[in-house]
């Protein structure tokens, strides 16, 4: 591998490393996106008490209660620079492909995290497991890249906004729209046991997703965070 290459992975891992000692020392975003999954799965449960709603609908409740969860910590990457008054270094000292990929990496620790949490209770609550768990493992890591990708620059742009949270959730929501209805399709054949035949169009929307987000905010991220 070339010095270069090498040289930039290091960096990306720097910034990496930083948010993790920094989220290990608050604990506010991994808090955050675990509690409120864990009380929306709980009150989700509660209010069907013993209805047993269909599988796709399931689905649509699985991503529902991820994205929702997901959207509470993930523009603190940024959010946590400004109010820190750390984001002036941070741009003197890495370029802005670094710090793209070193708080999208941290956003996608994160949301692995959420998986892990949000997918035993949800089989707990809700007393159904995907059928086919390589179709909804595949399903999901694609998922888990597109939102990490697509929120790492949302977040760098409402940053400096006043009103950071909620604005966070109005721009996510319609730009990651294509990424959850593909995501909740291809869920919801796993739930019934389908095949991999059966996903390969949603699969190809999320990973043509995820291709275009990522290329697209490397491209902009530069202009965005250095405003």
């Amino acid at each position: 591998m070339p010095t270069t290459s090498v040289n930039w992975a290091v960096r990306v891992w720097a910034v990496v490393r930083k948010d993790l000692t920094t989220e290990f020392r608050t604990r506010y975003a991994f808090n955050a996106v675990v509690m409120f999954a864990v009380v929306t799965l709980t009150m989700i449960s509660l209010s069907l008490g013993l209805n047993e709603p269909s599988k796709p609908v399931l689905a649509s409740l699985f991503w529902v209660v991820f994205f929702f969860a997901a959207m509470s910590g993930l523009a603190q990457v940024f959010v946590r620079e400004e109010e820190a008054g750390t984001a002036p270094i941070l741009k003197l000292s890495s370029s802005g492909s670094v710090i793209f990929f070193g708080k999208m990496l941290f956003n996608l620790l994160l949301l692995t995290i959420l998986a892990v949490v949000i997918i035993p209770l949800f089989i707990v609550f809700f007393e159904t497991a995907p059928a086919n768990w390589p179709l909804f493992l595949v399903g999901l890591l694609s998922a888990l890249i597109g939102l990490a990708g697509s929120t790492t620059i949302i977040a760098a742009i409402i940053s400096k906004a006043t009103v950071k949270g909620a604005l966070f959730t109005v721009l996510s929501f319609p730009a990651l729209m294509p990424l959850l209805v593909a995501a909740v399709e291809i869920t919801s054949v796993s739930f019934v046991g389908g095949g991999f035949e059966e996903i390969l169009a949603p699969l190809q929307l999320l990973v043509a997703f995820d291709v275009v987000m990522i290329t697209l905010s490397v491209m902009l991220f530069d202009f965005v965070w250095r405003l």
